[in-house]
């Protein structure tokens, strides 16, 4: 049986309208670089954190030019989530508004 948690996503508030109407979508990507500074999606997929020790990496890492928003994404398969090659886990998949909301 899969295991589901909340994870969370730190993003650009240049994405806010279009996450909350979209969702996450790798594919939408483009009104802002992502947290790391990347101009276009590193893999396909979203990136999420697993707690609030996560969630303060990314803030200080923020490469976004700007202020950020955190997201929570609820129903995450745990056995979904791959490894990008540094440890960073992110879903393969689109997550749809209904499951996000900014905290």
């Amino acid at each position: 049986m899969p295991t589901e948690s909340r994870h969370f996503h730190v993003s650009s508030t240049r994405n806010r309208q279009s996450i909350a109407r979209y969702g996450l979508d790798w594919t939408r990507m483009g009104a802002a670089p992502g947290i790391a500074g990347s101009r276009r999606p590193e893999v396909e997929g979203i990136f999420v954190c697993r707690d609030e020790g996560d969630v303060g990496f990314f803030l200080h890492l923020n490469n976004t030019g700007g202020p950020v928003d955190v997201w929570a994404v609820d129903g995450i398969d745990e056995a979904a989530l791959l490894d990008n090659g540094n440890g960073f886990p992110y879903l393969p998949d689109r997550v749809p508004a209904a499951r996000v909301r900014r905290v």
